[in-house]
């Protein structure tokens, strides 16, 4: 009998609602809202890029860079006062407590629009200095707050605030990066499951990607597509096999600014305690001197890239090298200083830099298998998101399939060995812990 304890104790086996049933809580709704944050995202991107760069060719022109070198530190600290002071009196956020998603995500987990005023000095007076970062973090903020802030009149709830924001993310850097797919995944690996619907989260994100890309297309602005083409490289076991090695490398590269990273902030805290607008100063000081030396050093390095590229030797295995530590270096203390950007240019230099560098010791192997092997495998360890990394490196290489084998080889050993090495980590830090509370007693 339908009451009795035996026919509760029945468990039936449950059936999944049509498929039908689960789109249509949620495609027709709001699609509006967010093809209209798209739209907004991508044409404010546009804006604030052609201001950067207008400013940044007034302002470095080529004969700072070329004849009026002294100038250099000048320029940096001049422009690392303003972020010190939009941090101080501006409310300017930062990403020196951001982990590596956190700094391409932005504030919008804050909600706090309020912030962007100050947001907007610091985010152009960041990359104006020339510091180490990404413009990919900058847009991150910025679009993050905008998102939050048009949140309450479209009337999104709070249970789709995340989603909406990264939609609206996701419109940004399809404009920044220039692949139509790209920015579904990418957006949606961000989210690391924190939206209650994660197919909501990726139709939104597909469709604001679309926008975004066609406006971006429309404008014929230079999207970061294709910015560093190579060769074919074929498929063979030998290449295969370097792949896998690339991935162990990369590794150790991932980690290595991830360790840096926390160096970087202790050791400012410690000088610098709660003096920001010193902490800012002093950190563009030392920018500036280095760039002053080696002027390549300057900004992200997208555009200084072209050159090592087209000529490694020219510069020589161990200059190439020298030159990677120190954007590694550089990109350490412009975050942990207070300076707005990301992390995924910045790497993507370094990582090239070391990838010719092994192409003039192992000239055998071509040099685009090195660099975008290694390029691949340490996003995808900084970003945890290995379909991102293998996404952004084909975008940004033209790479055939062959290419993307090997890439895929790259990122599952630098996954596994990372995995293995957080592990371990772990494990020492817990023993750590209870050994010195062990002492105490």
């Amino acid at each position: 009998m339908p009451g009795s304890p035996a026919a509760a104790d029945v468990h039936l086996p449950s059936v999944p609602p049509p498929r039908e049933e689960l789109w249509r809580p949620f495609i027709p709704a709001r699609l509006g809202a967010v093809v209209l944050i798209a739209v907004v995202a991508i044409v404010f991107s546009l804006g604030f890029l052609i201001l950067n760069g207008s400013l940044e060719r007034l302002v470095w022109a080529e004969n700072v860079l070329l004849v009026n070198r002294w100038m250099i530190p000048i320029l940096v600290v001049l422009f690392s006062l303003v972020v010190g002071l939009s941090r101080r009196h501006l409310r300017a956020p930062s990403a020196i407590d951001a982990g590596f998603v956190e700094m391409v995500r932005g504030d919008g987990e804050s909600g706090d629009y309020r912030q962007f005023p100050g947001a907007f000095v610091s985010s152009l007076a960041s990359l104006l200095s020339g510091a180490s970062i990404g413009p990919e973090g900058v847009l991150g903020v910025l679009v993050s707050e905008i998102s939050a802030f048009l949140r309450p009149y479209l009337r999104i709830p709070k249970s789709a605030a995340s989603g909406f924001d990264l939609a609206a993310l996701a419109s940004a850097f399809n404009g920044l990066i220039g692949g139509v797919l790209f920015t579904g995944v990418f957006a949606t690996e961000l989210q690391s499951g924190r939206a209650k619907s994660p197919l909501q989260c990726l139709v939104w994100n597909l469709i604001a990607g679309a926008v975004g890309f066609l406006v971006f297309r429309a404008t014929g602005f230079q999207a970061f597509a294709e910015m560093i083409p190579f060769p074919p490289a074929g498929l063979t076991a030998a290449l295969a096999v370097v792949a896998v090695l690339c991935g162990v490398l990369a590794t150790v590269i991932a980690i290595a600014i991830g360790a840096w990273l926390q160096v970087a902030e202790k050791a400012m805290d410690r000088i610098f305690g709660e003096r920001v607008v010193l902490r800012v100063v002093g950190a563009g000081l030392v920018i500036g001197l280095v760039c002053y030396v080696f002027p390549d050093l300057l900004f992200s390095g997208e555009n200084q890239i072209h050159d090592f590229i087209a000529d490694p030797a020219f510069y020589g295995a161990a200059l190439l090298l020298l030159l990677a530590v120190l954007k590694i270096a550089l990109f350490g203390i412009s975050i942990k200083a207070g300076y707005i950007g990301g992390p995924v240019f910045p790497i993507i230099f370094a990582c090239t830099l070391i990838g010719l560098a092994l192409n003039l010791l192992v000239p055998g192997i071509p040099a685009g298998v090195f660099v975008l092997c290694i390029e691949a495998g340490a996003i995808a360890v900084a970003l945890g998101a290995p379909l991102t990394a293998i996404l952004l490196v084909s975008i940004m290489s033209g790479a055939d399939q062959d290419m993307v084998v090997l890439l895929v080889l790259s990122i599952a050993t630098a996954l596994l060995l990372s995995a293995e090495a957080m592990k371990r980590i772990e494990a020492r830090r817990a023993t750590g812990v209870g050994g010195a509370a062990a002492g105490t007693r």
